[in-house]
Formats: structure tokens, C-alpha cells, sequence
């Protein structure tokens, strides 16, 4: 067996770690093996990463198949470890590998082996009560055999659990429950109150897998081939082979087998899968698309961006992940809370069952029944996965829309802001000019047009793609030009027509022409609105001009009003001028500072923060990084860029700043969820602790309490994979 490097990290995916209290079992064998350093366990995701120094990978395996579940490698070929030993596969023996299958996994439930063995108890408790009426005698030894079917397992467990570091675990009392009944002559309900924990164990391992899936769901939407074009011909490959610089040929009404630059071709493509958004985005050279998204009408060819491990999917993936291995602060309270929960509850089990027959003269096969029951009333499955199953679920709906939630810390934080500042460029605004007006001064508007995109033709600057981008647009068929030259700081111009054109600045065609009076107010009227003017010369003469203007997002001014409606303050900080910003501000109806440096942003954050703001900041994880970092939540807009995604601790992949109000909407629908939950797993381990000790209820029915809170906390939990009825920001 191959030796880890020092400081290494192994993470594995463990199947049938279904509850917390199975994530509490498996971190603490796990931390008692002498070299490791830190463990993370993620029910969510399924999986743990273990750091240590110098452990045998199979140790580590061996700790966890003995309490029974199955260890798969985290890249499904081997045990994965990301650091050390670069790489090195290790390999494992059945034992190692492979357990007990603790929950289902992938296909059906009944193939399982918790399936197997919950039919396997239950048709022994129906074969146990049909000898029971027909032979009365063997009745009793009938129901031990089948509570001894199912327990056994369980004990096997429990006694693992116990030596490994988890002496309270919820197999323990169930075994102690079990056995202690059969001393009191009530077997037959032992064997039932078995086979209901084991129903109840495999519902928890149904509804786990469900959550489990909903975020790996989205690896499914990236097609396992890909047509690649090299040396003049085309051929099927596989996608995840597609290296960065690939050029692959993407069909109508093919899935986008990888993230990439359209080099030819236009259409629209359907991003809902990825995005949700339901109208289809027309989409043409020089433009970005996402793996997974839907090619409409048109034969494209695509540059690819990023390899299959890195495209924007599986980091949203992966990010999720990493997001639900770490703990919001209610759920660390609960853990903490726990730790004596548990074992406050033996000794209140323990006092229930011998202080009346002790002090009162209770009937001692009574009151030790009710202890009996008091035991597994006081399980804290329930309550342990209230938060964290919320959490996973919020994490995974927002991810499948976008909204990427660096784990449940920023989640719950999320939810708390009350003021939101936002940058300008490429945040509120597409990041790029757009033409806004054709003024004719003397020419058709057209003219004026196609002329100014005959002398930009060939340019890269952004106000010349702006006008040509117009031109294309207008459908207008553009004339050659010659003799063209560039006016450092003034403009161009060029022969056309065979006339001599000039497209620039206003001061600079005041040097050519005449601008009157009338002309100026005009051009001086646009530049109030914050918009670039070029003025057309024909000549001598003023042909007409051109306004552009980086514009808002479609969706801004509705998302800035989700916002207000919901009590949150917004600003905009911005380092462009304060005219340009103001005429933006006014139009999407939001307090402006302008002129403003990194560092001012950053000071005017702190200032909020110091007048009792929660401040969230939202902008494009680059230029605003002091000020990302400085708010209570950063929130980075952008189309998946590796800065978005790491820098800050939310990001909205999309670029919609209504996606910010759908951010803060998750995270207070998620908090309520939690509460609920809490509600529920206390409210009826409190209802049947008290109809136990004045005799209402019994065995059986306690075992509901603790399995049935733990299945009615998670589908609760579950319901955020939903978006809600009401969508005001879609």
C-alpha cells in the first residue's frame, strides 16, 4: 500500500451516509486514526475529506467500512487525493473498499442492501405473527428470531459505532431499547419497533439521495460526445477528451458539449437548462456559451474555453460541494448542542425507568418501558439535519439558477442584508456601448449610419464596434472607404463615396464645420444622459450625430425595485464620472456616488457597516475586490469567470441583477425552512416524551417520533429544491 505524503488531503465518497448522526460516527473513528489532522464530512454531498500525515489510504477506508457503509473513490476509479503524492492511485482490497450498503445509492431501493434486509425483517415479523395464531406456544420465540433478523445488523453497527468514538449513537439505543424489551416480556413489539426504525432508516436514505442528486442532476446536461473539427474534416469524440483551443461544430438542436467562443455561425440558444432563463438568447460570433445549453437554428462553430474538469458546470458543481462541507452557525450550535443532547437524554431515560419503582413503588416493568421509549424518543437525528439538509437544498436550487452561495455561512448571512451597493460597469450596466440615438443634422439618419460604420469597419475600439453592431443590425450594406486615417484624440476619416468623411468628437468637427447653437444644446442635452456624442462631417457640413451609451441591463431597474420593495437600501459606486453616473442612477432610480477609486469604495463600505448596515457589495470580482472583500457579503456578477467564482463569497453566473433579489429570497425562505424543521423535530420528540411518561404511547410509537421528524424534517427541507409559486424576479 502506497504511503501518503505529508499534509495530504484523501477524499472519498461514502455510500448510505444518509443523517448527521452517520456523519458524527464517520468523523469521529475517522479522527481517532493517529495522523490525521482535520476531517470534513458532507452528508449533502456524500462524501469526506481527510487530512493527515503519512496514513495508509486504507486505514482510513477500513475505519469507515466497519461501521458499515461503503467507501466508492471520489473519481469513481480510485481514492482520490487532489495533494501529495501527485497523484498516485492506491489500491484496495473487497474489504477495504466495499462494506455494508448503508442506504441507497443508485437504482432501486430493493436492491439494496438496506432494502434486503428491511423486506427480509419485515416478512420475518409477518411469518412470526402468522406462527404466533397458529401455534400460540411459539409465539414469543417467533418474534425474537425476527426482531433478531433485523437487529443484528444493527448491533454489529452500534458495537463499531461504540469503539470507533460514538458510544450514543442511534443503534445503540435502538439496541438497548430492543433487547431491554424483550427482558420485559414485550418482544413481539421489539420485532416491530426494529422493522419500523429499519423502514425509517430506509425512507431517510430515499429522501438523502434525492437531495443528493438535485445538484449532480446537472452534470447530466453536457453530452458525452462532441463533433470536433480539425484537419478539414469532422469527427465524434468524446467530450470530455475537448481540449481548451478545440474547434468543435455544434448542430441545431444539439446540446453544447463545452464551454467556448462561437468563431461562426448565429443563433439562438436555449440556456434554461443552465440559467432557467425561458427565453432563448440570439447569440453570434465573438459571444460566449455555456456546456449544457441548447443549440437552436443555426450550424455554429466554437472555439472551446475550458476543458470538461473546469467548465462552467462542473465548477458550480464542485463549488457547491466544497460550499456544503462547510457549517452555518446554526448548525454548528446545533452540533454543539447535541453533544450533550444525547446523553442528557440516557440519563433522563435511565432515571425515568428506576426512580418511581425505587421511590414510589411504580411497577418496574412499567416505568422500564417507558425509559425504554424515552431512549429512542430522544434521538437527535431529526434535529441535527434540520440545517444542514436546508442548507444543502438552498445551495443546490440556487446553483442549478446561477446563484452560486459559498456555503451556509453566507447562506444565513444572505438573508440579513439591509443595503446594497452596487458597482456600475458591467454590474447595473451590459458593460459595453450601445448606439441610443441617430441625430440627422443634414443627412437620413441612415446615411448617417451606415457612413460612421464604413469608416469604423475593421476597428476593435468599443464605440466603433457599438455603431457597427447598429449597422448590422438596421440591415444597412456598408461602402468601402479609403484613404482612412486616424486623428489621435480627434476621430477619423476617410474617403467615401468620393467624398471626404470625418466621425469624431464634437470639439473636433467644431474645427472642420460649424456646430450653431441649436446643434450644441442637443449634443449637450445627450451628455447630460450620460452618453458619448460622435459627430458625422460630410465636408464641411454636419451630417448628423451619433449618441451610445454603456445602457442598463434589461432587467436592472426591476431588480433594484425587488430590492427596495423587500426594505434594502441600494446604492451605486462607481469610479465613472459623476454626469454619466448620475444620468444612470436617475433612470434605474438609485443613490449614486461617483469618481470613486478601489480603496473609496472600500472606506465607503466600512461607513455603512459602522451606521449598522449589513452591506452586501455586489460587482465584477476584480476592480472591486477591496470593497467585495470589505462588505458583510461580496456578491461577484459575471458569466463564470474564475474570478467571479472565487473571489467573493457569492456570484450570480448570469449577470442578472434580478438574480441578487433571488439570492436574498432563497436565503429567507431557507432560514424559515430551518426554523420549521426545528419546530417540528423538538415539537414532536416534546409531544411524545409526554404522552410516554403519563402512558399514551409506547415503543412503537417513539420510534416514529425519531424516524418519521427525520423523514418529515428532510422532504420539508426538499421543498426548496423548488422555486417558488410566485417568481416576481423572473
Amino acid at each position: 500500500m502506497t504511503e501518503a505524503a505529508a499534509d495530504d488531503q484523501t477524499k472519498m465518497r461514502v455510500e448510505g451516509m444518509d443523517c448527521a448522526s452517520c456523519a458524527v460516527k464517520i468523523e469521529n473513528a475517522l479522527r481517532r486514526v493517529p495522523g490525521v489532522t482535520d476531517v470534513a464530512v458532507s452528508v449533502a454531498a456524500g462524501n469526506v475529506t481527510v487530512r493527515h500525515d503519512g496514513v495508509d489510504i486504507g486505514t482510513l477506508a477500513a475505519r469507515i467500512t466497519a461501521l458499515g457503509y461503503k467507501v466508492a473513490p471520489a473519481d469513481e476509479k480510485g481514492v482520490h487525493e487532489p495533494h501529495g503524492n501527485g497523484g498516485a492511485s492506491h489500491d484496495h482490497d473487497d474489504a477495504g473498499l466495499h462494506g455494508h450498503d448503508h442506504g441507497p445509492t443508485d437504482g432501486s431501493w430493493w436492491r439494496t442492501s438496506k432494502g434486503i434486509l428491511t423486506i427480509a425483517s419485515g416478512a420475518a415479523l409477518g411469518a412470526a405473527f402468522l406462527i404466533g395464531k397458529l401455534a400460540p406456544a411459539t409465539e414469543k420465540w417467533a418474534f425474537l428470531v425476527a426482531m433478531l433478523v433485523g437487529l443484528i445488523p444493527i448491533g454489529r453497527r452500534a458495537f463499531a459505532a461504540a469503539i470507533s468514538g460514538t458510544p450514543f449513537s442511534i443503534e445503540m439505543l435502538m439496541t438497548i431499547a430492543a433487547v431491554g424489551a424483550v427482558f420485559i416480556g414485550a418482544t413481539e413489539e421489539a420485532a416491530t419497533v426494529v422493522f419500523l426504525f429499519l423502514i425509517g432508516e430506509l425512507l431517510e436514505g430515499v429522501a438523502a439521495s434525492r437531495a443528493r442528486a438535485s445538484i449532480q442532476d446537472l452534470t447530466k446536461l453536457v453530452p458525452k460526445t462532441a463533433m470536433l473539427e480539425e484537419n478539414g474534416s469532422v469527427r465524434e469524440v468524446q467530450a470530455d477528451t475537448l481540449m481548451v483551443g478545440s474547434m468543435i461544430q455544434v448542430r441545431p438542436g444539439d446540446r453544447i458539449p463545452a464551454d467556448g467562443v462561437i468563431v461562426s455561425g448565429e443563433s439562438s440558444v436555449d440556456e434554461a437548462p443552465v440559467t432557467g432563463e425561458s427565453t432563448p438568447t440570439r447569440k453570434g460570433p465573438e459571444e460566449s456559451l455555456f456546456a449544457g445549453t441548447i443549440n437552436g437554428d443555426g450550424l455554429l462553430t466554437v472555439r472551446v474555453t475550458a476543458a470538461a474538469a473546469d467548465n462552467t458546470i462542473a465548477r458550480v458543481v464542485r463549488l457547491v460541494e466544497e460550499a456544503q462541507e462547510s457549517k452555518a452557525p446554526t448548525e454548528r450550535f446545533i452540533d454543539r448542542f447535541s453533544r450533550y443532547y444525547t446523553p442528557g437524554v440516557v440519563v433522563v431515560a435511565f432515571l425515568v425507568a428506576v426512580i418511581p419503582p425505587l421511590l414510589f413503588g411504580g411497577v418496574w416493568s412499567e416505568w422500564v418501558y417507558k425509559g425504554l421509549a424515552i431512549l429512542l424518543i430522544g434521538c437527535p437525528c431529526a434535529l441535527v439535519i434540520s440545517t444542514p439538509a436546508a442548507i444543502a437544498a438552498s445551495l443546490s436550487a440556487g446553483a442549478r439558477r446561477g446563484l452560486l452561495l459559498k456555503g451556509g455561512v453566507v447562506l444565513e448571512q444572505m438573508g440579513k442584508i439591509t443595503l446594497a451597493c452596487f458597482d456600475k460597469t458591467g454590474t447595473l450596466t451590459a458593460g459595453k456601448p450601445v448606439v441610443t440615438d441617430v441625430l440627422s443634422f443634414g443627412a437620413p439618419e441612415d446615411e448617417v449610419l451606415r457612413l460612421a460604420a464604413a469608416l469604423e469597419t475593421g476597428s476593435s475600439h468599443p464605440l466603433a464596434m457599438a455603431i457597427l453592431a447598429e449597422a448590422s443590425r438596421r440591415g444597412i450594406i456598408l461602402p468601402s472607404a479609403s484613404g482612412s486615417q486616424a486623428l489621435g484624440g480627434k476621430g477619423v476619416s476617410a474617403t467615401i463615396d468620393s467624398r471626404q468623411i470625418f466621425l469624431g468628437s464634437p470639439k473636433a468637427a467644431g474645427e472642420i464645420g460649424i456646430l450653431d447653437i441649436e446643434l450644441q444644446g442637443r449634443i449637450a442635452a445627450l451628455n447630460d444622459e450620460g452618453k458619448t456624442v460622435s459627430i458625422g462631417v460630410i465636408g464641411t457640413s454636419m451630417a448628423g450625430a451619433i449618441a451610445m451609451r454603456d445602457e442598463p441591463r434589461p432587467d436592472a431597474a426591476k431588480g433594484l425595485k425587488l430590492l427596495t420593495d423587500a426594505g434594502i437600501r441600494t446604492v451605486m459606486l462607481t469610479g465613472d464620472n459623476r454626469r454619466t453616473a448620475t444620468a444612470i442612477g436617475k433612470s434605474l432610480g438609485i443613490e449614486v456616488q461617483a469618481g470613486l477609486l478601489p480603496q473609496d469604495k472600500q472606506r465607503i463600505v466600512a461607513e455603512f457597516q459602522a451606521q449598522g448596515f449589513v452591506v452586501a457589495k455586489v460587482g465584477d470580482g476584480i476592480n472591486d475586490a477591496p470593497a467585495l472583500a470589505a462588505a458583510d457579503v461580496g456578491i461577484a456578477m459575471g458569466g463564470g469567470t474564475d474570478v467571479a467564482l472565487e473571489t467573493a463569497d457569492a456570484a450570480v453566473l448570469h449577470g442578472r441583477v434580478v438574480d441578487v433579489a433571488a439570492m436574498i429570497d432563497l436565503s429567507k425562505r431557507t432560514i424559515l425552512n430551518i426554523k420549521q424543521n426545528i419546530t417540528v423535530a423538538l415539537g414532536l420528540k416534546a409531544v411524545f416524551l409526554v404522552t410516554t411518561v403519563i402512558g399514551l404511547t409506547g415503543l412503537w410509537p417513539a420510534i416514529l417520533a425519531d424516524t418519521g421528524a427525520t423523514v418529515l424534517v428532510t422532504m420539508n427541507a426538499l421543498r426548496l429544491l423548488k422555486p417558488p409559486r410566485t417568481q416576481p424576479w423572473a
